[in-house]
C-alpha cells in the first residue's frame, strides 16, 4: 500500500469517532500547548533579565566591600572591612583601563517637596556617574565637578520622585528638603523601570557624593565603588587590574583573601540567565507530563483500535497484505492521530502566550526552535506509543483474525 493511501486510511478511521479522537488527542493538545507557553513566558523572563543588566551600563564594573570568597568558601560580605574615597582616589590615579570611577554613598531619606513626602534614598556620586551607568537626562542638567569639590546641595531625580511630588509642576529650580538640608533640584533622570533585582530604579535622588558623605550619610566610609572599562574586550584586564590596586591599597599580603569582591554586569547576566534557564526547563519539564499521558491515551485508543477492527486486518492478510503492512499502517495512524493534536496544541500554545502577554504584561518570547521542538517530540510519542498497538496488529493469526466477531 502506498504512502498516500496509508495517509488517507489513517485519516479516514481517525474522523470516524470524532468525539474519541478528540478526547485522545487532548493530552497532546495541552501538552504542547503549555510546553510552547512555559518556554514563552521562560525566555521573555530571560530576555527581561538581559535588558534590566544591561541598563545597569555598558561595560560597568561594581567593586563591594567584603569578600565573597574566602579559602574556597562562598561568604557574604564582611561589615568589618569597607570601602573609603582613599581607594577610589588610588583607582583613579593608578588605572589605565578605566573610563570613569565613581564613589557610592547610600541612605534612606524622608522626602519633604513638592506636594508632600516621600520614603526614598538618595545616593551620592560623582559627576561621572551617568557616564558609568549610560543613564540620560530628561530635563536639566546633571551636577559639575565644581559641585562635588564645593559639596554644593543640588541633586537629580528620578521620575518615581516626580509622579509622586511633583506630579502637575515643573520640578526644576524647586527644593527639596532631606534630613533637614535643603537641595535644589537641577534635573531629572530619564526613567529607567526596575532593576534585575526588583528595584525601583527611579525611585531614586541623585546629588554630589561629598555633599551625601559630609551632611547625610554620618558613616567614614563608602557602600560600593563603580566603573567603567574602557572596552568590553577590557573587562577582564580592567578587574584584574582593580584587583591588583585594591588588594595594594588594602596592604593585603601575598596569599590572603580579598577583602572586597569586583564584580561585572556579565557575571549578574550570567547568574541571572542559568537561574531562568533552569527555571524554564523544569516548567517545560512539568508541562511534558502532558504530552506523556496522552500517549498513553494514543496506546490505549489504538488497542481498541485494533481490537475493534481484527476482522478487516484478518481480511487484508488474506488478500495478500503482510504484517509489515499492517503494522506501517497503525503506526501511521498514531503518528496522524499525534501530529494532528500537535498542531492543535501549537495553535492554542499561541493563542494562550499572547493572552498571558495582554493579561499580564509579561514579556513572552515564541521562538521557531520551541515550537519545532515542541511539534516533533508530539511526532515522537506517537511513534513510541503508536509502536506497541501497530506491532500486536502485525503479529494476529490471519486465520483467528477472520473469526474473530
Amino acid at each position: 500500500m502506498k504512502w498516500k493511501n496509508l495517509i488517507k486510511v489513517a485519516f479516514k478511521s481517525i474522523i470516524k469517532n470524532k468525539m474519541r479522537t478528540l478526547l485522545t488527542m487532548l493530552g497532546i493538545i495541552i501538552g504542547v500547548g503549555a510546553v510552547i507557553v512555559m518556554v514563552a513566558i521562560g525566555k521573555g523572563a530571560e530576555q527581561r533579565i538581559q535588558n534590566q543588566i544591561a541598563s545597569m551600563g555598558t561595560n560597568l564594573i561594581m567593586i563591594f566591600p567584603g569578600s565573597m570568597q574566602s579559602r574556597g568558601v562562598h561568604m557574604g560580605p564582611d561589615q568589618g572591612v569597607q570601602l573609603t574615597l582613599d581607594d577610589v582616589d588610588k583607582l583613579k590615579k593608578n588605572s589605565t583601563l578605566l573610563e570613569a570611577v565613581s564613589p557610592v554613598v547610600r541612605s534612606g531619606v524622608q522626602v519633604i517637596g513638592g506636594s508632600g513626602n516621600w520614603n526614598s534614598s538618595v545616593w551620592g556620586v560623582s559627576e561621572q556617574y551617568l557616564e558609568i551607568r549610560d543613564w540620560e537626562m530628561t530635563l536639566g542638567d546633571f551636577f559639575s565637578a565644581n559641585d562635588v569639590r564645593a559639596q554644593n546641595k543640588v541633586c537629580v531625580i528620578g521620575q518615581t520622585i516626580v509622579k509622586n511630588l511633583f506630579a502637575n509642576e515643573d520640578p526644576l529650580g524647586q527644593q527639596l528638603r532631606l534630613r533637614n538640608v535643603p537641595f535644589k533640584v537641577i534635573g531629572v533622570l530619564k526613567e529607567r523601570g526596575q532593576s534585575s533585582f526588583g528595584q525601583d530604579q527611579d525611585d531614586v535622588i541623585i546629588a554630589p557624593f561629598t555633599t551625601v558623605y559630609y551632611r547625610l550619610s554620618g558613616q567614614p566610609h563608602i557602600h560600593q565603588i563603580l566603573a567603567r572599562a574602557a572596552s568590553l574586550e577590557q573587562m577582564t584586564q580592567a578587574q584584574a587590574e582593580i584587583t591588583a590596586i585594591m588588594r595594594e591599597a588594602h596592604k593585603l599580603p601575598e596569599g590572603e583573601d580579598d577583602d572586597f569582591t569586583v564584580r561585572n554586569q556579565t557575571d549578574i547576566a550570567s547568574t541571572a540567565q542559568e537561574t531562568t534557564k533552569v527555571l524554564t526547563i523544569l516548567l517545560a519539564s512539568i508541562a511534558s507530563i502532558s504530552l506523556l499521558v496522552g500517549g498513553i491515551g494514543i496506546m490505549n485508543i489504538m488497542l481498541v483500535s485494533v481490537t475493534e477492527r481484527t476482522h478487516e486486518i484478518g481480511i487484508r492478510m488474506a488478500i495478500g497484505a503482510r504484517s509489515r503492512d499492517i503494522m506501517v499502517q497503525f503506526l501511521i495512524e498514531a503518528i496522524v492521530l499525534s501530529l494532528s493534536g500537535g498542531l492543535l496544541g501549537v495553535l492554542i500554545g499561541f493563542v494562550s502566550t499572547y493572552i498571558v502577554h495582554l493579561a499580564t504584561d509579561w514579556n513572552t518570547v515564541i521562538s521557531l526552535e520551541n515550537v519545532l521542538l515542541s511539534f516533533g517530540f508530539a511526532g515522537a510519542v506517537g511513534v513510541f506509543f503508536g509502536y506497541y498497538p501497530a506491532r500486536k496488529a502485525a503479529s494476529l493469526n490471519p486465520i483467528e483474525a477472520l473469526r474473530y466477531e
